[in-house]
């Protein structure tokens, strides 16, 4: 039986063995480039999974560099809140909410680094409640603890102001008010305490 598309007489044996070449080479070529893209993957997913999860988080933003933008408003405990006025301290900027899985999980981190740098006088974090329900966010605290300061952002202002597309993220502002790092995806105190030695470090070396 001749090749599909061949009638009796139409091409030469050559022309026929040529095709019916050609047909396992090609197949031969895609095994391979699936091989290869197969490879690719296996060697991409053991990088990523090899790498430091917390020097991944840290991501580029427009604001490092640049004055922090305002963060004011009223508080959870219907006090008011000015980030200017915790100029000379290290200030964590949180933004969080109780639905968010991973702003659960970082939750007493920061409240261990509040309670240490509060402590010392040298640092405090700011948490920035992010599209939730305040009712919710006071129960949340009730339960789990934590004495820093939230603040409600019903129009999300704030959040537009540091581009903050999802939560858990936050920003490390330096004592004279600059964003040094932004953090996407839940911290811990050892990962800010790190941050904070780093740059202090630079700074004595500077």
């Amino acid at each position: 039986m001749e090749p599909l598309g061949y009638d009796e007489g139409s091409g030469t044996d050559a022309d026929r063995d040529d095709v019916a070449l050609d047909r396992p080479r090609s197949g031969r070529t895609a095994l391979i480039a699936s091989g290869v893209i197969a490879v690719f993957v296996a060697v991409l997913v053991a990088v990523l999974a090899a790498g430091d999860p917390a020097t991944q988080r840290q991501t580029e933003s427009p604001l490092l560099g640049r004055l922090a933008p305002a963060v004011q408003g009223t508080t959870l405990d219907g006090g008011t809140y000015d980030l200017d006025d915790l100029r000379g301290r290290w200030v964590v900027v949180n933004f969080f909410a109780t639905w968010c899985t991973p702003c659960v999980v970082e939750h007493p981190e920061l409240v261990a680094f509040d309670e240490e740098h509060t402590e010392i006088g040298d640092g405090a974090v700011v948490s920035v409640l992010y599209d939730d329900d305040p009712d919710a966010a006071r129960k949340f605290f009730a339960e789990r603890g934590g004495d820093f300061p939230v603040v409600i952002d019903p129009e999300g202002a704030i959040g537009v102001a540091y581009g903050v597309a999802r939560v858990p993220e936050s920003f490390l502002v330096a004592p004279d008010g600059t964003v040094v790092q932004r953090l996407v995806g839940g911290v811990t105190r050892e990962q800010l305490d790190d941050l904070l030695g780093q740059y202090e470090a630079a700074a004595a070396a500077g």
